[in-house]
């Protein structure tokens, strides 16, 4: 059996492995040139957590994961306004959460792959029949089974579902990542995720190493149209908001060195045609505000690498991980746009105030659960039970 995937991202390397493991020939493609080495710190928790131990990456997981001692935020001024101990979310999570570069997790997937997996970087899928698929460099292929993998934006739905816009729903918010240099501001958040207290405006900061910071970014906007030049857009969006901030966009490299997104979710009627599946955020994209992108993409490649070999055909493989996996992504979508969206980004002084409080409330005894369960929840069904064959 022959897989194309197209996107060698998180999730679709993630489900390469899982193919590969399973018998299949896997083939993954992407438009970039390289592995991306943009991105940001994320929390990596939930499902996917428990498909990389599933998968046999638990240790290599941790081994990759970035430490981190204290959660804070800082004011315009500096000033510390809240201070959480992270062990307060570890312990809340009974240990299953990491704190992860988003290249670095992708590397661990990467590096995991065995030799028998083919990944083409500047390549994409230009055309898809009912036989074949043709690959922007003229290359024909006729798999089995073809997987858009790609992203928000992605090419394969595109092709096989319609346009995009019919698809996204923009949540007013447009994200930028980089990485930059100043061992001053290094040493004040080493050890620590640090963020700006400010409304609908934030930047984030944690220190990678030798003086190296990686800063991420979210900003309200009514335009999500691609910007032209995401550097000044960033210096236009972000001035004002303390010397933390203008020493990082100072700092600020080119707009090509930069990751740039709107951030929105992805609601499809349905994430199946045919041979054809979409997974991770080109189906079910849940936005950086919800927190969980990561994990339910490698999640949900677990999953229909496990379906897959028991189906007896393809399409009905591809209907069941949809049947199953939909409701565990719906649910969490909804979450982020009815609570989630106010208290990662306030609009008002009072939700800054409430969110502070709820922080600081993390080290009463008791607590801290009830607040981790609001931000990370744990009412997800287990990767065991989804799995399973009917």
């Amino acid at each position: 059996m022959k897989a194309l995937i197209c996107g060698a991202g998180i999730t679709g390397l993630a489900l390469a492995g899982q193919l590969d493991r399973k018998g299949w020939d896997v083939v993954v493609v992407d438009i970039a040139p390289a592995p991306r080495p943009q991105g940001y710190m994320i929390d990596f928790s939930g499902p996917g957590f428990e498909a990389m131990h599933r998968m046999g990456l638990g240790e290599r997981l941790r081994d990759a994961a970035s430490s981190v001692d204290t959660f804070r935020y800082v004011d315009g001024s500096g000033h510390t306004t809240v201070s959480v101990r992270y062990d307060l979310f570890v312990k809340a999570l009974n240990g299953e959460i990491v704190s992860i570069m988003r290249p670095a997790l992708e590397r661990v997937l990467r590096e995991s792959l065995r030799d028998t997996v083919t990944i083409r970087y500047g390549v994409t899928v230009d055309a898809i029949t009912d036989s074949s698929v043709r690959l922007s460099d003229a290359t024909e292929l006729h798999p089995d089974l073809i997987v858009g993998a790609d992203g928000i934006h992605s090419r394969i739905r595109s092709l096989v579902f319609g346009e995009e816009n019919e698809y996204v729903r923009d949540l007013g918010m447009r994200t930028n990542a980089f990485i930059f240099h100043d061992r001053e501001i290094y040493d004040a958040v080493d050890g620590q995720f640090v963020l700006t207290e400010t409304l609908d405006r934030q930047m984030g900061f944690y220190g990678l190493g030798e003086g190296r910071i990686a800063t991420f970014s979210v900003y309200r906007t009514t335009d999500p149209s691609p910007q032209t030049d995401s550097r000044e857009e960033l210096l236009s969006q972000l001035s004002g908001m303390g010397e933390l901030v203008e020493r990082a966009l100072a700092k600020a490299p080119p707009s090509q060195e930069m990751y740039d997104d709107q951030v929105a979710q992805i609601e499809l009627p349905r994430w199946t045609s045919g041979r054809v599946v979409l997974v991770g955020d080109a189906a079910y994209a849940v936005s950086l505000v919800a927190g969980q992108g990561a994990s339910l993409g490698v999640a949900g490649a677990y999953l229909l690498g496990e379906l897959l070999p028991s189906a007896r055909d393809v399409p009905n493989a591809l209907l069941e991980y949809e049947r199953r996996w939909r409701p565990e992504t719906t649910k969490v979508q909804a979450a982020a746009r009815d609570r989630v969206v106010e208290w990662f980004l306030p609009r008002s002084r009072t939700t800054l105030m409430l969110r502070r409080w709820g922080f600081r409330a993390m080290h009463i005894p008791g607590l801290s659960r009830v607040m981790t369960g609001s931000l990370l929840p744990k009412d997800h069904r287990s990767l065991a039970e989804l799995s399973e064959v009917a």
